[in-house]
C-alpha cells in the first residue's frame, strides 16, 4: 500500500514539474512573439 502511494505521489510530482516547464516555455514563446510585433509596429511608425 505504501509503495503504491509513493509511486502515485512520484507520478503526480513528475507531471507537475513537466507542466511547469511547458507553461514556462509557452510564456517565453508568447513573449518573443510580442517583442516581434512591437518591433514591427515601431518600424512601421518610423
Amino acid at each position: 500500500m505504501i509503495r503504491k502511494r509513493i509511486s502515485l505521489l512520484s507520478l503526480i510530482a513528475f507531471a507537475f514539474v513537466s507542466a511547469c516547464e511547458t507553461v514556462e516555455g509557452a510564456g517565453q514563446d508568447i513573449g518573443k512573439a510580442g517583442d516581434a510585433i512591437s518591433d514591427t509596429a515601431q518600424e512601421a511608425d518610423n
